[in-house]
């Protein structure tokens, strides 16, 4: 049975509801596009709550009604049915409870946003690299998979292949809430190309994921910052362009620098900056207010040192293990082709248990 606490907050939250469709039917809220859009915005967080609520209230008093009428039957058939009909309606009743509990598992503000993602290479030299550029395409198929854009931001590449540091974003509904799990020191252990002995090696990329956010949600003066332009350069010093194009901002309150040299236009390097900038500084925010979360961009990367891993990716076992869950997946191939759904789901699942616990979902 649901518990006293739970059928209250079910009754305001039910109250809220009906509010939300008289205020959307009022012409003056109608009118005014951010009230509406707000209060539209709430109407769709509330009503899945409020029709598991109604559905749980239907199950049980179906539950009931079949025990009443048990009572009063003599046929041993249909008291064997009414009773059935009672046990079966009272698990529903139940599997209902646990989905309002889910349902009413504060949510992350920034689930709905897109991300900034951030992969540098860490430990391992050249084949740290070739790493970060491996976990870069995974996560671009990932994106594909469930339809969401990838936009390059920033790319330093390697003499050697792959990737020092690449910076890209994810713009798709419910991209942060999905990929905000990856956050961390990634390991991989296998015979680098350059191997002649078949050794195994064991390298590193530290991946950040920061929730990109518009310019109304971050105060960013511009007196703040400096900007500075520069001559593009590819690997190993080959000019681009003979212009001016690329940009470098510096905050100089936070001292955070960021330089964007990907686009031939020096207004769209300083637009991608510029991005890429409010994303950090939203970062440091929340890292202020939230240090002890797994939102903390420094907690993310940690020192990439191989120690310090959130996944494993051991070629020769072809399997994949994820530190934080304890969970192992032997189809290391189809990870890296952006499978990664079986992993964040278990995540998911994961943090939601430690919030119904009351524990920490760092």
């Amino acid at each position: 049975m649901i518990d006293e606490q739970l059928v209250a907050r079910m009754v305001d939250l039910e109250a809220s509801y009906d509010g939300t469709l008289v205020e959307m039917a009022d012409p003056d809220v109608a009118g005014d596009q951010h009230r509406y859009t707000e209060v539209a915005k709430r109407h769709s967080e509330l009503k899945p709550l409020v029709e598991a609520y109604h559905a749980y209230q239907a199950a049980t008093e179906e539950a009931d009604e079949a025990r009443e009428l048990a009572k009063a039957e003599s046929d041993d058939a249909m008291l064997a049915y009414l009773r059935e009909q009672a046990d079966v309606k009272d698990r529903e009743a139940g599997d209902l409870i646990s989905k309002l509990q889910l349902l009413l598992v504060p949510k992350d503000p920034n689930d709905d946003k897109d991300v900034i993602i951030e992969v540098r290479a860490a430990a391992g030299g050249d084949e740290a690299a070739l790493w970060a550029g491996d976990l870069t395409r995974m996560y671009q198929r990932y994106a594909e998979h469930h339809g969401w854009k990838a936009e390059s931001l920033e790319v330093s590449e390697a003499e050697g292949g792959g990737y020092k540091e690449v910076t890209f974003a994810v713009k798709g509904a419910g991209a942060y809430s999905r990929l905000k799990f990856e956050a961390g020191v990634h390991r991989v252990q296998r015979v680098p190309k350059t191997e002649s002995q078949g050794r195994i090696h064991t390298s590193t990329a530290s991946v950040a994921v920061l929730p990109e956010v518009e310019e109304v949600e971050v105060e960013l003066d511009p007196n703040d910052v400096k900007v500075d332009t520069f001559r593009s350069s590819g690997p190993g010093g080959q000019s681009v362009n003979t212009t001016d194009s690329a940009i470098r901002l510096t905050h100089v309150p936070t001292g955070i620098k960021v330089s964007c040299q990907d686009e031939k236009s020096q207004l769209q390097n300083k637009e991608k900056a510029f991005r890429i900038l409010r994303a950090r500084l939203y970062q440091n925010q929340l890292d202020a207010q939230q240090a002890e979360l797994s939102a903390n961009r420094r907690e993310q990367v940690g020192t990439g040192d191989r120690s310090e891993k959130i996944r494993t990716y051991n070629f020769k076992e072809n399997r994949v293990t994820d530190h934080r869950i304890g969970l192992t997946i032997n189809q290391l191939p189809a990870i890296l082709e952006g499978e990664l759904d079986s992993f964040v789901d278990a995540l998911t699942l994961d943090q939601q248990a430690r919030l119904l616990a009351g524990g920490d979902a760092a």
